[in-house]
């Protein structure tokens, strides 16, 4: 890393949210870290997003990397290993921390184990797909007509 310029180690992201623009940084070395130690579940790439980056397989969006923290979804089946640890949800607002959503931080022993990380990740990536077929029943049955009638 010698040599190198601030800009080359740091990635800015700009988080705009309640009227205001947040700066926030987050390192390349540890975005790097976090994609090789996902490595083995697919095609891992990440994505600015949420003053971040999102974190997919495939197309799948199921982690984030947020101030150099690594948040995996969570759902029903997994909710409880994260908080039986006190895994804290992603709140992105500073100001308003009643308002979080259902990705929970890493705990930093499983972040180091790239073959715990990888197991916690499918279940990430389990989650995530149950939400994203949760989304498209919700749409599917409100785009459905309520009173439709076969006319004959």
């Amino acid at each position: 890393m010698l040599g190198q310029r601030k800009s080359d180690t740091l990635l800015r992201l700009q988080f705009f949210g309640l009227g205001r623009t947040v700066t926030v940084a987050i390192s390349q070395e540890y975005l790097r870290y976090v994609l090789e130690q996902l490595g083995g579940l697919g095609r891992i790439t990440s994505r600015r997003m949420f003053g971040g980056a999102g974190i997919y397989c495939g197309e799948l969006f199921f982690a984030l990397v947020f101030e150099d923290q690594l948040y995996f979804k969570v759902g029903d089946a997994n909710r409880a290993e994260y908080e039986e640890r006190g895994m804290q949800r992603f709140k992105p607002y500073a100001d308003r921390p009643e308002l979080s959503m259902t990705y929970y931080t890493v705990p930093v022993d499983v972040l180091e184990d790239s073959e715990q990380l990888r197991e916690w990740g499918k279940r990430s990536m389990g989650a995530a797909l149950s939400s994203a077929k949760a989304k498209s029943a919700a749409s599917a049955r409100k785009a459905k007509p309520k009173n439709s009638r076969k006319t004959r």
